[in-house]
């Protein structure tokens, strides 16, 4: 199992909690991402939004892509895989960005491809929001241009979403053919895209039982389409690790006391443009990403066993969200890493 985090740059992750002493800095991420290397994370990721979603619009959030290049500058082991919208970017210009901070990572560098999903944000930013199936569709044509732009010398395109016209990007990126393409996706066309474009797959946080189901489906359809196995299936998580579990579930009460806020400001968004495959009550919504659904609350041996259930499930990397988020991280890495390590050890 590797482990991931999302960056904080939101200040937090719980829309019922104000102040999660997360401060939205860069000086704080790149605490928390030097720390992580050090504790034994392998990989980093930061959303890309322009209003943040968790505390509200009206506050302060980093920028995913300015961010991800200073922190590749100051870290030299970790995976940063910064997410992108195409609606949002000149696929050209991407591809250009993308290869040179892979280069300045030295090949650290991954992208996560996600085809939005609030339009509020996209009207404030000036984001193309267009009918689901339309966003794959341009999903699908955009990374058609990065990996050409990647990988040839000249390029010419002529779609229906961009043109590109004897086109050089060099220097090209670190890593060959392309710096790893993750994406989530829950609906058919979705996962078409996904099957067809990216190279690894990322869900919200499920029970194992929904997250093992997802797996099965995507390998068949991986395999149906020709294409070689996934490199990789991430889950999203929050994690509550506390010495006993009613100290886990006081903690778990405390978070979901469900407050009316603009911390809420894009669930309509969320649950009515986005087409998923479980329902997302107010409940789940209280930690992004359907974090709740995994489980991994409660004392670290309950948590690794739940690890170690994913993984049997085919999950190989875990994006978990912390509260506070140095002080957790490091319990976790303390508590939990070990645990599951000394148990698949055990199982063999």
């Amino acid at each position: 199992m590797k482990y991931g985090f999302w960056l904080p740059i939101f200040g937090g992750w719980l829309r019922n909690v104000e102040d999660e002493q997360m401060p939205p800095t860069f000086e704080y991420a790149k605490k928390v991402i030097q720390s992580a290397e050090n504790w034994g994370y392998d990989t980093t990721l930061i959303a890309e939004l322009y209003l943040n979603d968790i505390k509200g619009p009206e506050s302060p959030s980093l920028e995913a892509w300015s961010t991800a290049a200073a922190l590749a500058a100051v870290t030299s082991k970790i995976e940063i895989m910064t997410a992108i919208r195409p609606g949002f970017h000149n696929p050209a210009v991407t591809a250009k960005m993308a290869a040179n901070i892979d280069r300045i990572s030295n090949g650290r560098f991954t992208l996560n491809v996600v085809s939005a999903w609030w339009e509020e944000e996209a009207r404030q930013y000036g984001g193309i929001f267009t009918e689901h199936d339309e966003r794959y569709d341009r999903t699908e044509e955009f990374i058609e241009v990065l990996k050409s732009l990647w990988t040839k010398d000249v390029v010419n395109h002529d779609g229906k979403f961009y043109s590109l016209k004897n086109t050089h990007l060099s220097p090209k990126p670190v890593q060959t053919p392309n710096p790893i393409l993750y994406a989530g996706g829950e609906s058919p066309r979705g996962k078409e895209a996904i099957v067809n474009n990216c190279d690894a797959y990322v869900m919200h946080g499920g029970t194992v039982d929904e997250v093992r189901t997802k797996i099965d489906d995507m390998k068949a359809r991986r395999s149906a389409a020709g294409k070689e196995p996934f490199q990789s299936f991430g889950m999203a998580a929050y994690v509550i690790c506390r010495d006993t579990e009613e100290e886990a579930q006081h903690e778990l009460a405390r978070i979901t006391d469900v407050k009316e806020s603009s911390a809420y400001a894009g669930y309509k968004d969320f649950v009515g443009k986005s087409q998923l495959e479980q329902q997302v009550k107010l409940y789940d919504y209280s930690v992004s990403n359907r974090g709740l659904r995994p489980n991994l609350i409660g004392t670290p041996e309950q948590i690794a066993d739940q690890i170690i259930a994913f993984e049997e499930a085919g999950v190989d990397l875990l994006l978990l969200q912390f509260s506070p988020q140095l002080e957790e991280m490091e319990r976790f890495s303390t508590d939990v890493m070990p645990l599951v390590e000394a148990k698949r050890k055990a199982t063999v």
